[in-house]
């Protein structure tokens, strides 16, 4: 009853804000991109796989800024949903860190429309879940977000010893290959970027970096080779140069907190180079 109570209360307050809980990765998916279309265009679009999913909108110190990579997905995913869009973002980054994976065609016919296409009420359980969640656990205000970076860039680097999860890491990259669908997602990311530029919005490629020994293996390396080849001219890139001795991984592939927000640091300063 209480958490009933809850579900009524915090829609009553957010409207249809209210997002579903994280119960699987897809269930993510969808909260993620259920929110972009059910709110205000942002400025800043950033499309990816799980390795830009770690960089948060409040490591942003630029305002209207949307995190729409998917874990475990493609940043064809995103970025066509996007370039499907009425109205578009003034900026789309794309990580090309991660191509092996296709975009997912289901969901991007369902966000493609022009409203909201997830029904809350259609999981009344998982509803109230949400509710209660939104309520408790609403996005940090400007000066939270602030006293968050502060705390992080205070921190030294972590001393995690990941060695065992970059080995499994370095080990699965150096017998998967990319070749096919890295080739499959260049060709469709040409074309998104051709549409959303045709309607006036810039669209810059983005590199996270690896760790050392995850940039020389097999896929990375094969991966950086076709979308070096199909993009050669290098305003098309956004490069990044964050303090590299700074940066951590929890397995090689994905920053730790700290080290996220020193990438985000440097994406809005070449950000900022490109403005001027």
């Amino acid at each position: 009853m209480a958490l009933l109570l809850a579900c009524s209360l915090a829609t009553a307050r957010f409207g249809f804000g209210l997002r579903q809980p994280t119960v699987t990765t897809r269930d993510g998916t969808i909260i993620t991109l259920n929110r972009y279309v059910g709110e205000p265009v942002p400025d800043l679009v950033l499309v990816g796989s799980s390795v830009a999913w770690r960089l948060k909108e409040e490591y942003f110190t630029r305002p209207r800024v949307r995190n729409l990579a998917l874990a475990g997905g493609s940043p064809v995913t995103s970025l066509d949903i996007v370039a499907k869009r009425k109205s578009l973002p003034k900026i789309v980054l794309i990580e090309t860190n991660v191509l092996t994976r296709l975009p997912d065609d289901a969901l991007i016919a369902k966000f493609s429309g022009g409203a909201r296409t997830e029904t809350l009420f259609l999981r009344p359980v998982r509803t109230a879940v949400a509710a209660y969640e939104t309520w408790n656990h609403t996005p940090p205000n400007p000066a939270d977000a602030r006293a968050e970076r502060d705390r992080l860039l205070k921190e030294p680097p972590s001393t995690f010893d990941n060695r065992v999860y970059l080995d499994r890491a370095v080990q699965q990259m150096n017998d998967d290959d990319p070749t096919a669908p890295a080739q499959a997602n260049v060709a469709r990311i040409r074309q998104l970027i051709d549409d959303i530029e045709r309607r006036g919005s810039r669209a810059f490629l983005l590199e996270i970096p690896f760790a050392a020994e995850i940039e020389d293996s097999r896929m990375v390396r094969m991966s950086k080779a076709i979308v070096h080849a199909a993009f050669p001219d290098r305003g098309r890139w956004l490069p990044i140069d964050p303090p590299s001795g700074e940066l951590r991984w929890a397995d090689g592939v994905h920053l730790d907190e700290r080290s996220a927000l020193l990438v985000v640091r440097a994406i809005e300063g070449a950000l900022a180079e490109r403005d001027r």
